[in-house]
């Protein structure tokens, strides 16, 4: 007797953009082996092809008003509706904008569950209205759901303390690669542990205007490594460029999506750079720690608890010469065994704490209590 969960709020499966999706097809490889029939909804505009099943997943694949603002939402309703008519036993919600469609499925005595992600309301890129209708959205959860599910100990106090919502934690994890291939540095100018790495979209919440003032005050040889792109080209990625315009030592690689060539680039790095402010549990963090990374992270207490306080990585702050004489530091040859301290505890915390495996357990334990009740 299979268990019917049906998964709203991602893009499409398998592709990967981001934290969610990511999330999702690390869950569901490993679910669809635990008695669990997963179904995914999916925007119709993204896929040519449009199989009802992939690796014994099934998909759906629902319209949208294909507008920045609209699409997740239109298609989130979209599917909920039709999620309401199926025989799913249970809707499994991520996105904390999501929460106003709880209580459809209810109705129709549907369990429902949400991973509500960050602290979305204070992030810059939602700005006026996107920031009120975040914090309405984290005001409904305890309402609408029957589980919610934080990805750090601090969100979780966040979620209890502002909006009086208990929450599951359950972390994220990171996927280990196939292989590496080292010689593709050389196609981007890069050597080995001569390189910075910063991994992230270039909107303004990861503060990636300030690492590169930083850097480019530190006077650094080595040289600065962006990985990431703005999917809407705004203008904060066209001042980025403009800024880092001619620069030799700043190398924009734009997106890239292979798993493997991703994580050569942690590996390889000399240090990883995480200036992220306002998510939980960072998926691009857990990358560098199972990569054994030096990891260089602006102070917040999601950085603080996911790097052990400290044990598997440095902090700065967002003041004026902080990170960059954090970069003086570390490049001094006698911070060398220091280095290789942290760097070694990084992959040991990603085993016990961000393990995939434990986490679809945790998935699949909840999804079964719930069901049990």
């Amino acid at each position: 007797n299979l268990m019917k969960v049906s998964i709203i709020g991602v893009k499409g499966y398998p592709i990967v953009y981001g934290g969610y999706e990511t999330l999702i097809k690390s869950l569901a490889d490993r679910l669809k082996n635990k008695e669990i029939e997963l179904t995914i909804y999916c925007h119709a505009a993204l896929f040519k092809n449009k199989p009802t099943q992939v690796d014994g997943v099934r998909l759906v694949y629902l319209p949208a008003i294909e507008k920045k603002s609209l699409s997740q939402l239109t298609h989130s309703l979209l599917s909920t509706i039709h999620a309401c008519f199926s025989g799913a036993d249970i809707i499994f919600y991520v996105n904390v904008a999501n929460a106003p469609f709880g209580f459809l499925p209810r109705l129709f005595g549907k369990k429902t569950v949400i991973n509500v992600d960050g602290l979305e309301w204070l992030r810059p890129k939602w700005k006026g209205l996107g920031s009120l209708y975040f914090k309405f959205c984290a005001k409904l959860v305890r309402y609408f759901f029957d589980r919610v599910i934080t990805d750090a100990v601090e969100m979780q106090r966040i979620y209890q303390t502002e909006f009086q919502a208990l929450s599951n934690v359950i972390t994220y994890g990171a996927e280990k690669p196939d292989q590496y291939f080292p010689e593709m540095l050389g196609k981007y100018g890069i050597k080995e542990r001569e390189y910075y790495l910063v991994v992230g979209r270039m909107i303004p919440d990861n503060n990636l205007d300030l690492m590169i003032d930083e850097y480019l005050n530190s006077g650094s040889n080595k040289k600065l490594v962006i990985i990431g792109d703005d999917f809407f080209k705004g203008s904060f990625a066209q001042s980025i460029e403009k800024k880092i315009a001619g620069n030799q030592h700043i190398v924009l690689t734009g997106y890239i999506n292979n798993h493997d060539e991703l994580c050569t680039f942690y590996k390889y790095c000399f240090a990883y750079i995480h200036g992220h402010e306002y998510g939980g549990t960072n998926p691009t963090m857990i990358a560098a720690l199972r990569e054994n990374a030096f990891i260089l992270a602006l102070e917040t207490p999601f950085t603080q608890e996911m790097l052990d306080h400290g044990k598997t990585g440095i902090f700065f702050s967002k003041q004026k010469n902080s990170m960059a004489e954090l970069l003086k530091k570390v490049e001094n040859i006698s911070f060398e065994q220091d280095a290789e301290n942290v760097r070694m505890k990084g992959g040991e915390r990603v085993q016990q704490q961000y393990n995939w495996d434990n986490i679809a357990n945790q998935y699949d334990q909840l999804f079964k209590e719930l069901l049990k009740k």
